[in-house]
């Protein structure tokens, strides 16, 4: 004779399940957020007759930018994660030339790690910025890129698309690689970027280290085609919570499939913030390139940049910021940007912003 508990022993059962599959896919967790940030800039050398100019800018201490993340638990420790962010224009309220320019992504994060696929910053990118004291300024840094202006940038690839990009983390060591696929016919490593990076952070010390190669694309006659090659090693140290130190090294090349002289050249940076008061972060920082071959003739020799800059926290999200800097570009052209076309010898500006952060 058949129970007659059997059938409702079965629905509990079903019931069970089925929460437990609700409770491991549950809703997705999306976030809207931004950074924005305008400043009052007064910089000399903007045009060929040498005169200056005072404007108001987008992005004195960061990009200002705006975006949405997300993340579904997946259960057992997996999260399904995505990101989309795009740069904006505070001054003109114009967008960046793409949509989401700066992250377009969709990966998983779990216990092995993060790995994402789209559009997002190179390994490099990552692993550098915590050891740029100007946290790569758009304006006063040449973290990124140095010489400013010109031909004669020498940076790291900062933005890469169609990239598998992953990150993992052991104890204090923290450990990275991303490949952008070149998407060309007929070769699997034409127009590719290669990324890897690690540091290690143990008590106030912590170091770094990155290496990157990015292929051209080969001549259809000749076979032949670039290749740009960068290594980065870093190292900051705290003093407990009121002064860190910050020092890397860049060594950049560039091979040319047409020929001739590799553009090389080694790029370095030092720098300290400091807290007198809570609130108050001083920072000074100073850039420097030795251009130590060319392909063609280099549009700056040998340039540097300092600066100077104070921030106040008006609250955990609101900073007021006031920046001086002053570049230096010897014998040729240079700038206090890494994007803005400049006429001089050298150039000094002087900037006050706010930024917010939401």
């Amino acid at each position: 004779m058949k129970s007659a508990s059997t059938p409702r022993l079965l629905a509990l059962a079903l019931a069970a399940g089925a929460a437990s599959l609700a409770h491991a896919q549950s809703a997705p967790s999306v976030t809207l957020y931004g950074l924005l940030d305008a400043y009052v800039e007064y910089r000399t050398h903007n045009n060929a007759a040498g005169d200056s100019r005072t404007a108001l800018n987008s992005g004195g201490m960061n990009t200002s930018r705006w975006g949405m993340r997300g993340s579904e638990d997946l259960g057992g420790g997996l999260k399904a994660i995505f990101q989309l962010e795009g740069e904006l224009s505070l001054d003109t309220g114009a967008g960046g030339s793409s949509l989401f320019g700066r992250q377009a992504n969709v990966g998983l994060e779990g216990g092995f790690g993060r790995v994402i696929a789209g559009r997002s910053y190179s390994t490099s990118y990552d692993f550098i910025l915590p050891f740029d004291p100007m946290g790569y300024a758009p304006v006063y840094s040449w973290a990124t890129s140095a010489g400013a202006t010109g031909a004669r940038k020498d940076g790291m690839v900062t933005g890469v698309s169609n990239l598998v990009k992953y990150r993992g983390k052991v104890g204090g060591f923290s450990f990275g690689a991303s490949y952008g696929f070149g998407e060309q016919a007929g070769s699997f490593s034409d127009g590719h970027t290669v990324n890897l990076g690690a540091s290690y952070a143990a008590g106030p010390l912590a170091v770094v280290a990155t290496v990157e190669q990015i292929n051209g694309v080969s001549d259809a006659t000749t076979g032949a085609r670039d290749k740009t090659r960068t290594a980065h090693i870093g190292a900051s140290y705290a003093f407990g919570d009121t002064v860190k130190l910050f020092g890397v090294l860049r060594d950049y090349s560039k091979e040319f499939g047409a020929g001739g002289d590799d553009n090389d050249s080694r790029t370095w940076w030092i720098g300290a913030n400091w807290l007198p008061m809570p609130g108050l972060t001083l920072t000074a920082a100073y850039y420097a390139q030795d251009i130590r071959s060319s392909n063609v003739a280099p549009t700056v020799d040998d340039p540097s940049l300092i600066v100077l800059r104070a921030r106040y926290a008006l609250s955990k999200r609101t900073d007021v910021y006031a920046t001086l800097g002053y570049a230096d570009g010897k014998d040729g052209v240079v700038g206090l940007s890494r994007d803005d076309v400049t006429f001089g010898s050298d150039q000094t500006g002087v900037a006050v912003g706010i930024q917010h952060r939401f």
